[in-house]
């Protein structure tokens, strides 16, 4: 599988009203989403808007439903929302399917199209650092943003084990994404892993970290989906180990690129976003 983007994609036409986009999820008070995007539209000159909705999980169905009342041309979908928008949607492109998430929907003629994006930032985050094929690599968590995780590491060729405070979940990924195992956080200190990377929310605002710091190998890289902070418990404890970091702000640039560039065909200006990213505010592990 490449890393082409869906069928889903096209060039909109954004003559007469003003495109609205935006981004589901719950709380949705500190989402770096909007500046990424809307800084993004203006650099590329197109007349669309970018805005937060803050969604309950019992009101996802009607927010769905509002998209298409609206005529939106793009949402963005996070946390807690990932998995169970795509009950709510036409039709579920063939890698998002499989990964079991969707972060992504975009209007494609009167139908909406899931897609997932979060698998490509993260693979784009990552290899900033290490080549992947062959690594051996440990991912932390159970969510949707896991299962992305878990699904580009495979593709990639990086030897792959899941490691979830219930391990059972863990399992669920390991087995229908292709892992090589699956066990419980505590697991970590006899995984033997060249990529580490976290994508509990454990950390997000607090001075805590979902593993003991010996547990973490040395000079291994270490990434965070957490990105508030930019340098996160997790990220401190591996620099202090001699690892090499990723902060959770590059998946979440990529990931935006990505979904910017499946709805407009058009290459997103990565420095635009990164920039719009360090000066938007303060943000949370999702979007």
């Amino acid at each position: 599988m490449s890393d082409a983007r869906p069928s889903s994609a096209a060039t909109p036409s954004l003559s007469g009203a003003t495109a609205l986009c935006g981004i589901v999820l719950h709380p949705a008070s500190h989402t770096r989403s909007p500046a990424m995007h809307n800084a993004a539209f203006a650099a590329l000159g197109l007349d669309a808007v970018y805005l937060p909705f803050d969604v309950p999980p019992q009101h996802l169905g009607r927010a769905i439903d509002g998209a298409r009342a609206l005529g939106m041309r793009q949402l963005a979908v996070s946390i807690p929302h990932k998995v169970a928008v795509m009950d709510h949607l036409d039709e579920v492109e063939e890698t998002a399917r499989r990964i079991g998430a969707v972060n992504t929907v975009t209007r494609t003629g009167r139908r909406l199209v899931g897609a997932n994006t979060d698998w490509l930032g993260a693979m784009r985050a990552l290899e900033r650092e290490v080549d992947l094929k062959g690594v051996r690599a440990v991912v932390l968590g159970a969510g949707g943003t896991a299962r992305a995780l878990v699904h580009g590491l495979v593709e990639r060729g990086a030897r792959v084990v899941v490691l979830n405070r219930t391990p059972a979940r863990a399992a669920v990924i390991a087995d229908e994404l292709g892992a090589d195992g699956a066990g419980p956080l505590s697991d970590l200190s006899g995984t033997p892993h060249e990529v580490l990377v976290n994508t509990t929310t454990v950390g997000f605002g607090r001075d805590e970290s979902p593993v003991e710091p010996s547990a973490i190998a040395a000079e291994s890289v270490v990434m965070d989906a957490v990105y508030e902070p930019e340098k996160t418990r997790l990220l401190s404890d591996a620099e202090q180990r001699g690892a090499r970091i990723i902060s959770g702000k590059w998946m979440l640039v990529y990931q935006a690129a990505e979904q910017l560039a499946l709805w407009t065909g058009r290459e997103a200006p990565i420095r635009v976003m990164e920039e719009a990213f360090d000066s938007g505010g303060r943000g949370n592990s999702a979007g």
